[in-house]
């Protein structure tokens, strides 16, 4: 009689995907992750292997190949007990100049994704959104309830109909699903074997950060100082990816959970702290003890003025709340960035 749950994680080769296979092999789940390694790299597996003494199970796929999805699904015998799905374009500045790239991929990856699942008995599933659903909203911190305005980005609309599409799938099938909206990960692992690697210039604050400090980059852009906060700065709610990987896992048990059908639930994972980007930059200087080198910028488009989260609900679903201070994330994000300049 099978006893462990089997986990799909698509896109578990990124980077919430990896730090999240890391937790399921630490609880001795199975694992299989798929990913097509656009914007990842399979040396990762290394990683996962040297901090848990596991390797998960992988395959190299692109979740927009219908027939491709199709066949995998059909190679295993049993159905995945749950699938977590990350696999996605992420860079909301990208999304802006590139908005059919990011339509393509996000959208029909997940259109396949509920296709084979709901064929092949695969019913239970965790959804990776985002904040940036909400918009710039008037009322902070937001809640679940808190209306979703127009995306301010292409990136953050196929969030918005991708789940959307889940909402109306589980109403019309036996799928399960919980939409985790989180808000900015951050952070890597405490051994720095894991963290955060970008291909090219980093669209995200805090690798921008490390590489700044270390050397790789002249100077940190901050981008816009005249925004209606503390310090002028954007205001966004840092998670440390751990925190993050673990409320995967507290989702995945509520889903193994349940049995309700047409269930579909939706929840902030944040820290329910509000940080500016000054502040994050103040917080790096103490942490690494060291001055980081930066300018101010115009503010780029598709960014919203200031968002983070009501954990409330969070709290009491998942029993989940995050562990780790916002100087905890940017250290180990410096030492993440230090072991990669050691290692070449």
């Amino acid at each position: 009689m099978k006893t462990t749950p089997h986990i799909l994680v698509t896109g578990g080769t990124g980077y919430i995907g990896s730090h999240t296979v890391v937790e399921l092999l630490i609880e001795n789940y199975e694992v299989t992750i798929v990913d097509n390694l656009s914007r990842s790299n399979a040396n990762v597996l290394d990683s996962i292997t040297a901090i848990t003494g596991k390797t998960p199970n992988f395959v190299q796929l692109d979740l927009c190949n219908a027939d491709a999805v199709t066949t995998f699904f059909n190679a295993y015998s049993t159905p995945f007990d749950a699938i977590i799905h990350f696999a996605a374009y992420k860079a909301v500045g990208e999304s802006v100049q590139e908005p059919l790239l990011y339509y393509h991929n996000n959208v029909v990856s997940m259109i396949n994704l509920l296709q084979a699942a709901n064929t092949n008995g695969c019913n239970k599933i965790v959804f990776s959104s985002s904040c940036t659903v909400y918009g710039q909203s008037a009322s902070l911190p937001v809640t679940e309830l808190t209306p979703r305005l127009t995306a301010e980005s292409p990136y953050g609309n196929t969030k918005q109909i991708c789940e959307d599409i889940l909402r109306d799938t589980v109403n019309a099938t036996n799928i399960q699903c919980i939409s985790l909206r989180y808000f900015n990960p951050i952070g890597a692992h405490s051994s720095a074997l894991m963290g955060e690697l970008p291909l090219g210039v980093p669209n995200n604050l805090v690798p921008f950060i490390t590489q700044t400090a270390i050397g790789k980059r002249a100077s940190l852009s901050i981008f816009g100082n005249d925004y209606n906060t503390i310090d002028g700065t954007c205001v966004r709610d840092y998670i440390h990816v751990m925190d993050l990987a673990q409320a995967h896992i507290k989702a995945v048990e509520v889903l193994l959970a349940t049995n309700q059908a047409h269930h579909y639930d939706i929840i902030n994972i944040g820290t329910g702290v509000g940080s500016s980007v000054l502040q994050a930059v103040n917080a790096f200087e103490k942490a690494a003890n060291l001055k980081l080198n930066y300018s101010y910028s115009p503010r780029r488009s598709g960014d919203v003025e200031a968002m983070y989260a009501n954990v409330d609900k969070a709290k009491a679903v998942l029993n989940f709340s995050s562990q780790y201070s916002l100087e905890d994330a940017l250290l180990h994000q410096w030492q993440w960035e230090q072991a990669l300049q050691r290692n070449g």
